[in-house]
């Protein structure tokens, strides 16, 4: 008898934290209801079928609480992998892979897939999701891109983002995900940066967040000590970072898109390791998050 007053005592904490952590989360659940939030999703967070599945819960969840979220995804390794199915290595000249009109096809083909594979992952969790690319409604217009002056095919810079179709798929309660494909004004079309279409979306749309799923935890001002890491910034010292040399590689394009979009309306940008399970709730929905959260200087985060 005693085994079994015990045995649901125990279980009687573990329903309670789970009450708490249900608590915890509804302040951040009133502040946001109805507000957009633009989560760009890539890197190995992509690659895992098991990861996959929990940022689309993730995204999902939010969506029936009730955020409005836009999904702007990648799928560069898989494009690596289907050009070496057709002979073709990939060639990348400062991170940007260079297209030309073979590999550009190969691309489009292999976003396109991604995108609905997405959808149907969304769709089969009860939620509405279309998915597009940004020809769509005219969503991404484009010029060519240059790398240090250097002609790399078909990559994209962005020009114009027309978000009118966004606006008609969220009030009709759609969750929209985008491939980063856009056209010039000749109606040729071209790959682009997923950060990139992400923090312009995010712009064109007024996003109150701004979430990077990418393949570290956040910012660190030595990537080289743990003790560093950064969990809130603000966009002056995270310009401060970027002016004094700390940040480099692969994160200084990143975080200069972040600084981009806070100084566009976004409210908050949101730096995470999309590899760890459900790390977009743990961010969103606790007062302590797990990445690292950029502010506006004025802001009260507390």
């Amino acid at each position: 008898m005693m085994e079994d007053i015990k045995v649901r005592a125990s279980d009687f904490e573990a329903v309670k934290k789970k009450a708490e952590v249900l608590i915890e989360a509804l302040p951040y659940i009133q502040t946001f209801n109805r507000k957009v939030i633009v989560v760009k999703y890539g890197g190995s967070a992509m690659a895992d079928p098991e990861i996959q599945k929990n940022v689309i819960k993730d995204v999902t969840l939010l969506k029936l609480v009730g955020f409005k979220p836009i999904i702007v995804h990648g799928g560069g390794k898989e494009i690596s992998a289907w050009l070496k199915k057709t002979g073709k290595e990939s060639e990348f000249v400062n991170g940007l892979r260079v297209t030309d009109a073979e590999t550009m096809e190969v691309a489009e083909m292999v976003l396109n897939k991604v995108n609905k594979r997405l959808v149907t992952m969304v769709e089969e969790l009860g939620v509405r999701a279309v998915g597009l690319s940004g020809k769509d409604g005219g969503l991404l217009r484009v010029k060519r891109r240059y790398s240090d002056g250097k002609d790399i095919g078909f990559v994209g810079q962005i020009t114009n983002v027309d978000p009118k179709i966004l606006h008609d798929m969220l009030e009709k309660d759609f969750l929209p995900i985008i491939c980063p494909i856009g056209m010039d004004d000749n109606y040729d079309t071209y790959n682009i940066n997923a950060d990139d279409a992400a923090c312009a979306v995010a712009k064109a749309v007024g996003a109150e967040k701004l979430a990077f799923l990418t393949d570290i935890e956040g910012l660190y001002k030595d990537i080289n000590d743990p003790a560093s890491f950064i969990s809130r910034i603000k966009v002056s010292q995270a310009k401060e970072l970027i002016d004094s040399g700390i940040i480099g590689g692969g994160m200084l394009p990143k975080l200069g898109n972040c600084i981009d979009a806070m100084e566009n309306g976004v409210q908050r940008v949101h730096i995470l390791d999309g590899r760890i399970a459900h790390c977009l709730l743990l961010e969103v929905f606790t007062k302590e998050g797990i990445g690292t959260m950029i502010f506006p200087d004025d802001a009260d985060i507390d």
